[in-house]
């Protein structure tokens, strides 16, 4: 174990025997810290933070804070985070514990989070994201595996983006971006997210069959639940079932709109 003698390690924190912990960070009690974990220096970790094995967290990154959650009582310790396994953690990134009884902010593993980027309390993050710099994740947002956010966007309280889907840089969505979809401007969807799906191996059959659910919900002339309806009848593999079981449940936001219609940005 490497622990900088300028670091404060609380006694109840658990640390496995090949942690490397750097200048003046601080990890406090009940951190729970994996094998092979690194963290920079000026790092603090508080409260209820478990970090799953070869992690890298960079420097002056915050992770466990209280949420900024007017309601909240800061006297209560039955809530963390909870981080999984190889993820990397750039510098200045805020990562807020979670706001109900026993409850986690969730990030899973093999995500990239650049620098200074906000992950707010109770938001859940899949598996194998890239996070880029400066985007701001408010309250309970969902972050579907293998998404994109671009840097600089910024995401409302209470919505999610979809498994693949990419949201471009220095945009605003307070709506769900559906899986498999790029995300643009404010509540908008300019298209399919080609490159992206491809690359992750999608077959020629797959990504015609996420056109053509494309096509039903944006371009039928059939409003969501007309063509979620129409959907019923059809046959659809399991990439479209995704797709149309995502916007069903879609109820709290609804679903950005297409940029081709015309409409005015919200």
């Amino acid at each position: 174990m490497q622990i900088h003698s300028t670091a404060i390690v609380a006694d109840a924190a658990t640390l496995a025997d090949d942690v490397e912990i750097g200048p003046y960070s601080i990890i406090g009690a009940g951190c729970v810290i994996g094998a092979g974990c690194v963290i920079g220096a000026h790092a603090v970790l508080e409260h209820r933070v478990v970090v799953g094995e070869g992690t890298k967290i960079g420097h002056g990154t915050i992770i466990g804070a209280d949420p900024q959650s007017l309601g909240f009582d800061s006297s209560r310790e039955d809530t963390g985070v909870r981080i999984g396994r190889r993820n990397i953690i750039r510098e200045y990134v805020t990562v807020h514990r979670a706001t109900g009884e026993g409850a986690d902010t969730v990030i899973g593993d093999d995500n990239f989070l650049m620098t200074g980027c906000h992950v707010g309390h109770d938001c859940v993050v899949g598996d194998r994201t890239i996070i880029t710099n400066n985007v701001l994740l408010a309250g309970h947002v969902g972050v579907g595996d293998c998404a994109v956010l671009g840097g600089g966007s910024v995401f409302h309280q209470f919505m999610r983006i979809g498994t693949y889907a990419m949201a471009g840089g220095g945009c605003r969505f307070s709506k769900d971006i559906p899986p498999f979809f790029i995300g643009t401007r404010q509540n908008r969807v300019a298209g399919i997210n080609s490159i992206g799906i491809r690359r992750a191996g999608f077959s020629r059959e797959a990504r015609a069959e996420i056109r053509r659910a494309f096509g039903l919900l944006y371009l039928s002339g059939l409003n969501i639940s007309q063509a979620l309806e129409a959907a019923k009848s059809d046959s659809w593999g399991p990439e479209a079932a995704r797709l149309f079981g995502f916007v069903g449940e879609a109820k709290k936001r609804g679903i950005c709109d297409y940029v081709g219609r015309g409409a005015d940005d919200e």
